[in-house]
């Protein structure tokens, strides 16, 4: 496997970072996680449109512009003979010294990485995944803006240790006010009475590039669909109830804390919803 660090393609062995880099130290850098599907990366221009954003939000320069981002990602899955795969850009701080400030790191290091995921075994996208609630609760906007994508996701594994305990393989965080922010990876939605309705990311949530494409299908297939304040109950009484993720995709929900959602089976429009996102994988994107 080759992977891109810092302008160079090296093999898996040699992708190496300094101890005192504080992606590392501090958890302080961004990244994104994007989809290859048939030789075309899904939505490419709006996942390095976020990671600007996020680096900009927490002051960070990347190292690469947007064109020379483009190049470095395709070359990456060339490099590598990919033509269906799992990308992760990180850019870090870069090395510093052991104390917090960032302005003693000189110069950012920028890493992709090109391979396979699979989150979830295919029974669950046939018969739905049961998810928890976690006693973990969802950093608040407040605290740290839920639309960086940053490398510190202590909070979202803790939920995800949680969720293991309860059996469950993902599970729903809420935020300080008992709302539904999102899952530990995924973003939430239900449909009720034919609506899709989906918190909003003020409570929370991350503004997931798969999100937003369930939002343009809604549109397409003329579903109404609502961002919103969201409750356990909302969930648990919801007619369906799916996830969306880069990773995870487009994955039915059919329990809720042991409650069964709709029929306990994938509904129809959850299912319409996924026909549509794999025909749009396909063609929304850039070829490498």
């Amino acid at each position: 496997m080759k992977i891109y660090l810092d302008g160079k393609f090296v093999d898996e062995a040699d992708a190496k970072v300094s101890v005192f880099d504080h992606g590392l130290l501090y958890g302080d850098g961004v990244f994104e996680g994007i989809r290859l599907y048939g030789g075309n990366i899904f939505r490419l221009e709006e996942h390095l449109e976020r990671l600007e954003y996020s680096a900009k939000a927490i002051l960070l320069t990347l190292p690469l512009t947007r064109e020379q981002l483009s190049w470095a990602t395709c070359e990456t899955c060339r490099q590598n003979g990919l033509t269906d795969a799992y990308l992760r850009l990180v850019v870090t701080r870069g090395v510093g010294d052991l104390g917090l400030s960032p302005w003693l790191c000189p110069k950012p290091s920028m890493f992709i990485i090109a391979s396979k995921i699979t989150l979830y075994p295919q029974e669950h996208y046939d018969n739905g995944l049961a998810i928890v609630t976690v006693p973990t609760r969802r950093i608040g906007p407040a605290a740290l803006p839920p639309t960086i994508k940053s490398l510190n996701y202590l909070n979202n594994i803790l939920g995800k240790i949680e969720a293991k305990q309860f059996g469950a393989l993902e599970a729903i965080m809420l935020n300080d006010q008992g709302y539904v922010a999102e899952c530990t990876a995924d973003n939430v939605f239900i449909v009720h009475k034919g609506e899709i309705i989906t918190p909003s990311a003020s409570q929370g949530a991350l503004r997931g590039i798969t999100r937003g494409t369930v939002i343009d299908i809604a549109k397409e297939l003329k579903l109404p669909l609502r961002e919103t304040d969201m409750t356990r109950y909302d969930i648990w009484c919801a007619d369906e109830c799916f996830l969306t993720g880069s990773g995870a995709e487009v994955i039915p929900v059919v329990k809720l804390d042991g409650r069964v959602i709709g029929s306990g089976k994938p509904g129809p429009i959850t299912q319409q919803v996924l026909a549509s996102f794999r025909r749009r994988v396909l063609v929304e994107g850039t070829k490498i």
